[in-house]
């Protein structure tokens, strides 16, 4: 229809309208040729006379912004990305309101250099999409402030509140996250976009039934959106039913192919379920989708340790924390590969739980097995610090349990044998609240204290005011 004709407008429609045949015959046979999980070579076709034709326009300015959006798209696609970047930025600084070719542009902001390096004009849109790039590039803090600025400007924004929840998750934020979704669903009571992040929270926190209703909201509002499918995943999921949960992030993904998170989700699901080779290649499906994601390369680290792989488990561990290195998980996770008997590297270990504590291990598990660790290799004094540490933050938190015990045992030890009675006998006296054998532990102890500070021999413990 539109081969004679010359104007931009009509230019820019011609060749989408390619490109997008294109994308359907590629997804065709993309259905044809591929596996459940497996990977298809299929391509679009149009992308050599679409780039021949695209860049011969632009030499000669006969392309608008729309035009040069497209360009930018095939460009990014044949990948060649410093060219695409360049496309880009020259159709946004053209014509800002075209949020599609912000999208694609901040696709290949793979790096803080490589956003700065951006000559962008100034406009308002100009600030929704560095919050967007700044939580792709995972700058959580810098995100939020922008978002928390353009809220001022748009006071009523669905969308801003929904990227605001998105930051504040990524900073694992939940409770303030779970309210900022409840007040959005009250505005806007059919949402469905977004809605599978707040399922996420619902299921970290095992709200049961808030992730019910929320299932069967979404259900009713429309069952055949990838983010419903994902959200009905994640209650069955909660519920222990795995392989309804995979049929569910199956469906997600047969409507959309590259819904990341179904493909992560459905890894996580294969992990339970013990089947190692399908969550690999989940995992792998995702990292393809979003090589930055660093729940995917998490999740592949979890399938080898399984299976016994610790070497594999290692490397991708590290590419983990190479993407979130802020987060103790990933920390405990590595140094955990190093304790197996396959590495044995404790020293790499220790390494490991230290970055874990600095970057707030909200479990605690890093103090403990910093002291377990020096004290496996002899450094009680380092051991000692690190209980008495682990010690302060049970007790600030208000537990009890094993590693409680142990921390006690071993300071009173400690201290009675570096002959500091006085510390010993607060640790002994504390074990005492114990029963059974811990409490004959305690009483134990001290005899053993009371024996070296007055050199008598052992007596019973009632001779001594505790």
């Amino acid at each position: 229809m539109l081969r004679d004709q010359v104007s931009k407008k009509s230019l820019f429609l011609r060749y989408y309208a390619l490109y997008l045949a294109g994308e359907k015959r590629k997804e065709e046979e993309m259905i044809e040729l591929e596996g459940p999980l497996g990977k298809s070579d299929a391509i679009n076709r149009e992308l050599v006379s679409l780039e021949r034709d695209l860049s011969a326009l632009r030499r000669t300015g006969a392309i608008d912004s729309f035009g040069l959006y497209l360009y930018g798209v095939v460009l990014k696609e044949k990948g060649n990305e410093s060219l695409a970047r360049a496309s880009l930025v020259e159709s946004v600084n053209s014509y800002p309101w075209n949020w599609s070719a912000w999208s694609e542009l901040q696709s290949l902001c793979t790096s803080i250099e490589i956003l700065n390096s951006l000559n962008l004009n100034n406009h308002w849109m100009k600030e929704f999409f560095l919050g967007n790039a700044y939580q792709e590039l995972r700058m959580h803090t810098e995100s939020l402030a922008k978002y928390e600025y353009l809220q001022g400007i748009f006071s009523f924004s669905n969308y801003i509140q929904a990227q605001t929840a998105k930051a504040q998750y990524s900073l694992r934020e939940f409770d303030q996250v779970e309210i900022m979704f409840e007040e959005l669903l009250r505005n806007d009571p059919y949402r469905v976009e977004d809605m599978d992040l707040y399922s996420n929270v619902l299921y970290a926190k095992e709200a049961c039934a808030a992730l019910s209703y929320l299932a069967h909201k979404v259900f009713l509002t429309d069952k055949y959106r990838p983010e419903s499918c994902c959200i009905i995943g994640n209650y069955y999921s909660l519920k222990g039913q795995h392989e309804k949960a995979v049929m569910y992030f199956r469906r997600a993904l047969k409507l959309n192919k590259k819904y990341l998170s179904a493909w992560t989700l459905m890894g996580h699901e294969y992990v339970e379920m013990k089947n190692t080779p399908a969550a690999i290649d989940a995992y792998r499906r995702a990292v393809d989708i979003n090589p930055t994601d660093y729940r995917a390369w998490y999740g592949l680290g979890q399938a080898y340790e399984m299976m016994g792989m610790p070497f594999y488990a290692l490397h991708y561990f590290r590419k983990s924390i190479f993407f979130l290195p802020n987060d103790s998980r990933l920390w405990i996770a590595m140094a955990k590969c190093y304790q197996t008997e396959q590495l044995y590297m404790l020293e790499e270990a220790i390494k490991c739980y230290k970055r874990a504590v600095n970057c707030t291990d909200t479990e605690g598990i890093a103090l403990n097995q910093l002291a377990k660790l020096h004290q496996k290799l002899g450094r009680n004094e380092e051991a000692a610090y690190y209980f008495e540490k682990d010690l302060e933050r049970m007790d600030a938190e208000g537990l009890e349990g094993p590693n409680m015990f142990e921390a006690l045992v071993f300071l009173a030890t400690h201290f009675k044998n570096h002959k500091k009675f006085e510390e010993a006998e607060v640790y002994c006296t504390r074990l005492l609240d114990y029963s059974g054998p811990e409490k004959e532990k305690a009483k134990s102890l001290l005899r053993g204290i009371r024996m070296a500070q007055t050199g008598f021999p052992s007596m019973d413990l009632e001779h001594f005011p505790i």
